[in-house]
Formats: structure tokens, sequence, C-alpha cells
């Protein structure tokens, strides 16, 4: 027998119109549009995606050891082969130059990459013991901030000294994961291995924590423009919200439930959350609204592949990879999509 649930996720696809990749989700007061391509190298698993000042779509190819850019208007995916066999490129993120910062999770290193020659600069890990860089960040004075998973370290890179700092977690084996920067450029990252969030402070490097529910694994993060910063429960199926000023925490439960494994998370500029249920098939994608304290949940269209990681623009679209599918995708909130741009020939 078919669950209210699942027949609610039933009639969800049932109701995608999907015409030259493009599916047009109805959701009452707010229709949207998701549209999502197939990434050139077969089996890449498209990692973490970033949007770049030009607004394309770069990600990671982890099992392809490349990056890749996506031109939303045209759909042209031209893809990076990295230097170094093996790198195993995870979080990406552009810098106000167009150049990408990425993280070589297998090989100890943070790289740098010129679009415009392709040439790849490389910033090795000072400690041996931080082996896995995890996810960048830049700050509003261009320092890149990053954490190391399971090396259990916070880092800092200057890109103008080319120098590497790192700071253990406070907390033994807390495995720092998502990480954002505030408005005061202040990075605030999760503690997957138990249940904190931490600050570190960017003169000093000092960490601060703080407590969540027994329980919380806070995976991904994201901060509004009002600086609260939201979270995904991976373990408990929660999406939670820390007043870091204050420090009080405020929890609901995902759409999906207990085992609705929230994943990636962004925050868009009208102040909505958008994040991402990976435990249920289809993965879907959700809108939180913090002045009503609703939800609202559509179905990813390829079914996702687990959206670990999604970003926003200062349009309000949602930049998503889908690993487990080979794709990566736009979600367009607002129902509209630009204009294609006819391609020129050769």
């Amino acid at each position: 027998m078919m669950t209210s649930i699942n027949m609610s996720r039933f009639y969800l696809l049932a109701l995608s119109i999907v015409i030259a990749g493009f599916s047009f989700l109805p959701g009452g007061d707010n229709d949207i549009v998701i549209r999502e391509w197939s990434v050139a190298t077969p089996n890449a698993f498209p990692h973490d995606p970033a949007v770049a000042p030009d607004r394309a779509l770069w990600y990671t190819g982890q099992a392809g050891n490349l990056l890749g850019r996506l031109d939303p208007i045209t759909g042209q995916i031209r893809e990076f082969p990295l230097r170094t066999p093996n790198s195993g490129p995870h979080g990406l993120v552009a810098d106000s130059e167009g150049k990408i910062w990425f993280t070589a999770n297998s090989r100890g290193y943070i790289g740098k990459l010129d679009p415009q020659t392709g040439e790849i600069t490389e910033y090795p890990m000072p400690d041996a013991q931080a082996s896995d860089p995890h996810t960048p960040i830049f700050d509003q004075k261009g320092i890149l901030w990053f954490t190391v998973q399971t090396g259990n370290f916070v880092g800092r890179l200057d890109p103008q000294a080319g120098s590497v700092t790192l700071r253990q977690s406070p907390t033994p084996r807390s495995l720092p994961y998502g990480i954002v920067v505030d408005s005061a450029g202040f990075p605030f990252f999760c503690e997957f291995g138990t249940n904190k969030i931490g600050r570190i402070n960017p003169g000093t490097l000092q960490v601060t924590e703080y407590m969540l529910p027994a329980g919380a694994r806070p995976r991904r993060i994201a901060v509004t423009q009002a600086d609260m910063l939201y979270y995904t429960d991976n373990a408990r199926g929660y999406l939670g919200r820390l007043d870091s000023r204050t420090g009080e925490v405020q929890e609901w439960s995902s759409p999906a439930g207990r085992n609705a494994q929230p994943y990636g998370i962004t925050s868009t500029p009208d102040g909505k959350i958008w994040y991402s249920e990976s435990g249920v098939q289809p993965n879907t994608l959700v809108r939180f609204d913090p002045e009503t304290a609703t939800f609202k949940t559509w179905a990813v269209p390829s079914g996702g592949g687990v959206i670990r990681n999604m970003v926003s623009t200062l349009e309000g679209n949602v930049y998503i990879a889908c690993s487990g599918v080979n794709k990566v995708g736009i979600v367009y909130p607002s129902g509209q999509i630009p204009a294609a741009r006819p391609r020129r020939r050769p």
C-alpha cells in the first residue's frame, strides 16, 4: 500500500512537465523551474557547485579528477582536467576575478584554476594530518577559509602571500564540514561529528563552539543577510537555526521526517532557505519560509542522486550538483529563465 507521503511524491512527479531538460513544477503561489544538464564526463560524480562572477555554474568532478563549467544560457559545458592524478576535487568557490579555488580532498592541497589559461596552482597543506581539505569559502577581504574533515582542522589561505595556516577544532573527531562567512567576516562551520557549530575569530583563529540539541549532526550551513545561521541536521531529519548573538537554537522537523537526511543548503536574497532531502527517493528540494515557518517540497526530476551542496546567485536562483546521476542543475524559484543565446558558429 502506498503511504500518504509516497503518494504525495507520486503526484509531484506526475505533475512535472519535462521538456528539453526543463521541469516545470507547479506549487501554487510558487511555481518553479528546474533545469538539469548531464556533465560531459561519464561517472564524474559532480560533488559541489559554485557560482562565478559571470554567473557560470562550476562543479567539481570528484571521480573524474576535473573541474567543469556550465554556461546556463547556452548549455555549453567545458571541463578542465587537474594536474595531479586522483586529486578528488570536492568543494570549490570562485574569487572576485573569476579564478576557481578547489579542495583536493584526496591529495591534501588547495588548488586554483585560471579558466583563461587552464593553469593550476597548488597550495599543499602544511600538516600531513590535514590530508582531506573539504569546503572552501572566501571572506570579504579575499581570504580563503576552509574545513578539513577527518584531519579535524579549520584553515586559512592568504592568496596574496600563498600561506596556509591551520587550527585544530577544539572537539576531537568533530569532522569540520560545511562553512560560511557572516557579514562581519566571521567564518562559521559545522562540526558533523558532534552537536556543535564553530565560529572562527578571523584575527586570532580562536574557535568558539555553540551547542546544538543532543544528537544533532549539522552537515551543511547557510547564512542569511540578517546573519541568522541555518543548518541541516543530517542525522535527526531537522532544519535548525542558530542565532549566534544569543546562542538560541530553533529547529523544525523536515517534511520527509526522521529519514529525510537533509544535506545541501543555501539562502536566497529574499530570505528563503532552500535545502535538499537526500534520504528519500527521489531526492527533494525544500523551501523554508522563516516568516511563516512553512515548508514547500518538490521532487528532483532526475532523482538527484544526493545533492551534497548548493549555492544561490544574486538573482535568487539556486545551483545544485546531483552526484549519483551525473548532472548539475539550476532551480529558478521565480519560474522564469533567461532567454537562450544562439551559439556562435566556429
